[in-house]
């Protein structure tokens, strides 16, 4: 195997790694806009911005990884298939998750209710993402897939 090979085979877990990351900042930065943001219409509309930028972008990782990232998976790897139902199990429930803060942000709720939908996204998206992480990273150093990172992993 050529080094170019084993960079690209590598890089699935340095890509998971990085979305990870960026996900993560798209949550922080969604928190502040929240918590600094002045009232009125101004700010309603950036906040609104930032959680469906930031609901769009968590939904799109997780349909690509369950489209195309956990099939590949579980056809080198079967004995990963329980932790990718899991997986996907966590990806529904996230995704019930941005589904309510969206409805929460479409009634104009107060910030501090916001915020308690934001928290709650923050924590099973962080142990969602540490589990994944445990299980899958070494797997995806040598996962062979011809794919595009934002087919695969969303647009992050």
């Amino acid at each position: 195997m050529s080094e170019r090979e084993t960079t690209r085979l590598i890089a699935w877990s340095q890509e998971l790694r990085q979305v990870h990351s960026r996900l993560r900042e798209a949550l922080s930065v969604t928190r502040a806009s929240l918590a600094g943001g002045t009232p009125g219409e101004a700010a309603a509309r950036e906040l609104l911005l930032y959680c469906h930028g930031f609901c769009t972008a968590l939904d799109g990782h997780h349909q690509g990884e369950d489209r195309t990232l956990f099939p590949a998976v579980a056809a080198a790897h079967p004995e990963l298939r329980p932790v990718l139902r899991s997986l996907e199990q966590d990806h529904s429930m996230i995704a019930h998750l941005l589904d309510a803060l969206l409805e929460a942000v479409d009634r104009a709720v107060p910030p501090e209710e916001l915020d308690q939908h934001l928290e709650g996204i923050a924590a099973v998206m962080e142990n969602h993402f540490r589990y994944e992480e445990r299980q899958l990273l070494t797997v995806l150093e040598t996962l062979e897939l011809a794919a595009a990172p934002g087919e695969v992993l969303g647009p992050m």
